[in-house]
């Protein structure tokens, strides 16, 4: 079997015919395939290097990596699973834990090379035991309940870091990107991020020059006069040059920390796989394992020189979507153009100078939605709250890791927020479960219809 490098050439190269969809191993001409690839490139952005400045890591390495990523991918896929990798926001609350713990960028790095380690074997395993093993250790019940304590475990990062610098700047790009996201169709709205931080960038220079500088925090704990908007240092900047690169390093705390973001990873993929191979008409299930040790070794190589983990994107996957191309060499043709910006340290300079207040009003909905993924497992895997063998793991998961509950066991070492809830999460559900009586499996909901609707045409559903 080839690499999958080598494509057909769809109808004439120029335009589909209607209804006609371009298959991962066909292609348009080069210009236009190139013009694809452009289009993911910028699908990618919003999030793709809002990611690492939230985690404090290099965005210029972030994007380049994530085109070296994207390629991996591809080619261990052997081009038959058309993705992007990109910078996963699944660890932004990770980073923001270990920071705030004393850890460093080396810290935050080394962390989740562990989780591109984990999400590799968990790969292995899936291709060696098929994918029934992922819903038997983590059902959707365990795996909403993660990514909703990772999501809202970021809550206070928004509250207390970004929102006070700039509440005004903050609240009118709120506004904005959730009017995009709703409002605007097809690719619009899947770079209503992008199109979010270019309208703070707008409001912030506009309040520069209205306003003046504004007194508020920049980062730290005191208030200072500052720009909302500093581009010094992108005139400084060259045009061409490789970004910062640093080696990881280890420290259990930080890895304990990190590794609950290989449930929500595993799933992310499980969910991105089946919604290409549905658009596609491929079957792709026996692909699966291989995708997510694809995944994790790009991650790994991505951790290993200092740049984030990777993830599949679904910004790309709603471009296909839109435009039925799914040829493989637009990914590639992306890959070499996210290559190209990481080489460029003015374009990094332009990303590090976004407004903390941007940041802020940009949060808000991204650290929620990421949250409110977890409620829509629940609502697909057709969990069912009303049962006390779901309700109450979760409950106690998910309010430990919002509220970053924390359990010491020595001077030196404690498990807390994501870690923590976590942990109580799945060994609290398959404790239950495992000591439950069997009546207790089939009982009726511990909450009564007062409290907890539920749709009734199906019957009640127990599962976890």
């Amino acid at each position: 079997m080839g690499l999958g490098v080598r494509w057909t050439l769809h109808g004439d190269g120029r335009t589909p015919a209607p209804g006609a969809v371009v298959r991962p191993d066909e292609r348009l001409s080069w210009p236009r395939t190139a013009g694809l690839g452009a289009q993911h490139v910028v699908a990618m952005f919003g999030a793709s290097f809002v990611a690492p400045v939230l985690m404090g890591l290099d965005p210029n390495l972030a994007i380049m990596m994530s085109g070296i990523a994207t390629m991996v991918f591809l080619l261990a896929t052997r081009g038959t699973i058309p993705s992007y990798l990109g910078c996963s926001l699944s660890f932004v609350g990770v980073a923001a834990a270990i920071r705030a713990s004393g850890g460093d960028s080396a810290v935050v790095t080394g962390a989740v090379f562990t989780v591109g380690v984990a999400l590799f074997l968990a790969g292995l395993a899936v291709q060696r035991f098929g994918a029934r093993i992922i819903h038997a250790a983590m059902p959707p019940v365990v795996t909403g309940a993660v990514v909703m304590l990772i999501g809202f475990n970021l809550a206070p990062v928004t509250a207390s870091t970004y929102w006070p610098q700039d509440q005004w700047t903050a609240l009118l790009v709120m506004l904005f990107t959730g009017l995009a996201v709703v409002c605007l169709r097809g690719f619009w709205s899947r770079i209503a991020i992008f199109l979010g931080l270019l309208f703070g960038y707008a409001v912030s220079w506009l309040f520069d020059r209205v306003f003046g500088k504004i007194h508020s925090p920049a980062g730290g704990p005191e208030a200072v006069d500052h720009w909302r908007l500093d581009l010094s240092g992108v005139g400084t900047a060259d045009w061409i040059g490789l970004p910062s690169l640093h080696t990881p390093v280890f420290e259990w705390s930080a890895v304990l920390v990190a590794l609950p973001v290989v449930i929500a990873l595993v799933a992310e993929n499980a969910g991105h796989v089946k919604a290409v191979g549905e658009m596609t008409g491929d079957a792709l299930d026996d692909r699966l394992g291989t995708a997510i040790a694809a995944d994790g070794a790009a991650s790994m190589l991505s951790t290993a020189v200092g740049g984030p983990p990777n993830t599949t994107y679904s910004e790309n996957i709603g471009v296909m979507a839109a435009t039925r191309v799914y040829s493989t060499a637009a990914y590639w043709a992306a890959a070499c153009f996210a290559l190209l910006f990481g080489l460029c340290p003015k374009f990094g300079a332009v990303v590090a100078a976004i407004p903390g207040g941007v940041l802020g009003g940009i949060t808000v909905i991204l650290y929620g939605m990421i949250g409110l993924l977890g409620a829509q497992i629940w609502i697909s895997g057709r969990v069912d709250l009303r049962n006390p063998l779901n309700l109450v793991p979760a409950a106690a998961g998910i309010i430990i890791g919002v509220g970053n509950v924390s359990l010491e066991f020595t001077a030196n070492f404690q498990l807390s927020g994501i870690a923590l809830g976590t942990i109580v999460v799945i060994t609290g559900y398959h404790a239950l479960r495992f000591l439950a009586p069997a009546h207790l499996r089939v009982q009726e909901p511990l909450l009564d219809s007062g409290t907890s609707a539920y749709d009734e045409e199906d019957g009640p559903d127990t599962r976890g």
